[in-house]
């Protein structure tokens, strides 16, 4: 499928973040920082979640699907990313640009759906307790994930064959860190209007309806908290949905910025800052936000670290 574009074009040269000599080595330093700290914390997530015992729940479950998809996420980027500020020309093919698209979108799109299933998962474990665990089992968690899966994979499969279609000219600029799909219709030679309605209505999609399924869980779950008597009820019923709702809140505004505009009206250099957010820093994000703000994480990784220490 990934074949050579009609066009001729075989490769296409990263434009990168910036193009200031001085801003180089600095930038370099400092993504090399996140992308290590986005490894260590996702793979430490996972490994801490798959040993221990008292974290083998649904919403843990959910967790380390989504540190998998922060982990793919982030290495589908950084590391090309990461050349362009050693590189003087950071080429790229025209069959691994197509490549990365299709894997950073599926990733993306995944990640959309994996934060509204983890809401729902709160709005049952607050809203209908009783039921957690009838509701919540492995098997429909196992389902959930794969359907967050599949809805991935339509939504990259089409924004990907679209792409396919496109001939290019003779700029071969990507006014971007990575092939994405506002900066690749950019340098298009052809009528790309059926491209753009195609990345409104699956962004639309893939960002109103899991967004919209997060605020009507969090509005059922508001609802429930203030009908806790106690204090500590409240506290610890809202502790945790808080790390979600940071981590939705920074993934959804930036992802939101960059797709929910025609690509005449959105500013490319605007687009880079926002992609950072979703593509870098949130993968970085996540395992920090869910480990230090949860009590759970913290006690699992205590005596974690204790049985590796005393063996």
């Amino acid at each position: 499928m990934l074949k050579r574009n009609d066009s001729g074009v075989t490769e296409f040269i990263l434009a990168g973040l910036t193009n200031k000599p001085e801003l180089q080595l600095p930038l370099f330093l400092l993504f090399l920082a996140i992308y290590v700290v986005t490894v260590a914390g996702n793979l430490g997530m996972i490994t801490l979640i798959l040993f221990s015992s008292q974290l083998h729940t649904p919403m843990y479950f959910f967790l380390s699907s989504l540190s998998f998809i922060d982990l793919c996420h982030s290495t589908v980027i950084t590391p090309k990313m990461l050349v362009n500020f050693v590189a003087v020309k950071n080429i790229i093919s025209y069959p691994e640009c197509m490549t990365q698209l299709y894997t950073f979108l599926t990733f993306a799109i995944a990640e959309c759906h994996m934060l509204a299933v983890m809401a729902y998962d709160r709005y049952v474990a607050i809203c209908n307790p009783l039921l957690y665990n009838a509701v919540m089992s492995f098997q429909v968690c196992s389902w959930m994930i794969v359907g967050v899966y599949i809805m991935a994979l339509i939504g990259t499969t089409t924004h990907t064959v679209c792409m396919l279609k496109v001939h290019f000219c003779e700029a071969d600029v990507i006014n971007h860190y990575f092939c994405d799909l506002y900066p690749l219709l950019e340098l298009s030679c052809s009528d790309t209007f059926i491209n753009e309605v195609v990345v409104l209505c699956f962004s639309v999609f893939n960002i109103f309806i899991p967004t919209l399924t997060i605020l009507s869980s969090y509005i059922f779950i508001i609802a429930s908290i203030l009908r806790i008597k106690s204090t500590e009820g409240r506290s610890k019923a809202f502790s945790t949905c808080s790390s979600h709702i940071s981590a939705v809140s920074i993934f959804f505004g930036s992802l939101a910025f960059m797709y929910l505009q025609p690509s005449s009206v959105s500013s490319m250099d605007q687009g880079k800052v926002s992609s950072v957010f979703y593509t870098i820093v949130v993968p970085m994000l996540n395992p920090l936000i869910y480990s230090l703000r949860n009590k759970d994480v913290k006690v699992a990784l205590d005596k974690f670290l204790e049985r590796k220490f005393f063996l």
